[in-house]
């Protein structure tokens, strides 16, 4: 079996310019690439945090008729922060949807923000 390296996760957003602006300002992810499609009619925008080759790609489809249902299917992705209570502060601060800080022993590692169109981001404590 070869080896095999994660390149990327994509999700289905309704609103391009609001999911842009979301993991922009909640995250820092900027947009690397982008593949426009008139005659498929859709657009692929892919982001990166600038520290790993990991990127996450937005799908935009035109038009959407309304919000996509995600489903009971869709976990979640994940990424790292130096300073959790920070970060968890300054998500709250700006208005986004923002879970409590939770942890699986004693210690708080991590809480779930929610983008615009209600995927989950465990956001985690750097270890």
């Amino acid at each position: 079996m070869p080896a095999c390296r994660m390149i990327h996760e994509m999700i289905r957003v309704y609103d391009l310019d609001r999911s842009l602006k979301f993991y922009d300002d909640a995250l820092g992810m900027k947009e690397v690439r982008r593949k426009d499609k008139p005659e498929g009619k859709f657009t692929l925008v892919y982001l990166s945090d600038g520290q790993s080759d990991f990127e996450l790609e937005l799908t935009y489809n035109y038009d959407p008729a309304q919000p996509y249902d995600l489903g009971t299917g869709y976990g979640h992705i994940a990424v790292e922060v130096d300073n959790l209570e920070a970060a968890h502060a300054e998500h709250q601060a700006k208005g986004y949807k923002v879970g409590p800080l939770k942890g699986l022993g004693a210690t708080k590692d991590y809480y779930f923000l929610t983008d615009p169109d209600g995927y989950q981001i465990e956001v985690m404590r750097k270890k």
